[in-house]
């Protein structure tokens, strides 16, 4: 590198930190957010077992409650029940849709999952509530989507709600304050490769 590209390079970088720092500056708010995680790719639950160890890490409260997962011995569940009273974890559901082929017992599962998420929802003591797969539930039918938001939006102040799985409906969209869709781009299951411990599950 040049002294004048050197140079060039620092002026640029001094720009973009002032504009940055002006930028962060406004941002003042904050509040419990509800956060979506969506789309076709892998690394929705990830991402939000990613969150739940932010919060541990910051001694805040986790309730995570499965509601499609459940018939596997996920290493996740067994790092998160690891941490004590920091952490609840339920998985509540009964493994995937295609493999139970019976919705009344789907949604008796489902059912049970809400009862408990509810609980989580209106304690103030949990910093982030999780609700693995809840978009696949709702998608379903299996629960009243208005039943959810209106209990969502009436969490506690501060309490952090992520809602993961395939198809959010536009109205739980609407209602987030953060949405990422993860797009499957390439996954090996379609080259014939099996889940893989440390990746899957």
């Amino acid at each position: 590198m040049t002294e004048d590209s050197d140079l060039r390079h620092r002026e640029k970088m001094a720009k973009k930190k002032a504009s940055r720092d002006r930028l962060m500056a406004r941002k003042t708010g904050a509040k419990g957010l509800v956060i979506v995680h969506t789309g076709a790719g892998k690394g929705k639950s990830t991402a939000a077992f990613g969150m739940a160890m932010r919060c541990v890490g910051h001694g805040m409260k986790v309730g995570i409650i499965q509601f499609i997962k459940g018939a596997w011995d996920t290493a996740e569940r067994r790092v998160m029940e690891g941490f004590g009273d920091l952490v609840t974890f339920r998985a509540m559901g009964e493994g995937f849709t295609w493999e139970t082929q019976d919705r009344a017992r789907d949604m008796e599962a489902a059912a049970r999952a809400w009862e408990l998420a509810s609980d989580l929802l209106s304690d103030p003591s949990y910093g982030m509530v999780i609700l693995d797969e809840l978009n696949v539930a709702l998608r379903y039918e299996y629960l009243s989507l208005g039943t959810v938001l209106a209990a969502v939006a009436a969490r506690p102040e501060g309490q952090h709600v992520v809602l993961t799985g395939r198809n959010a409906q536009p109205a739980v969209i609407e209602a987030a304050d953060l949405v990422t869709e993860m797009t499957m781009v390439k996954h090996p299951f379609k080259d014939g490769i099996k889940a893989q411990k440390g990746v899957e599950f």
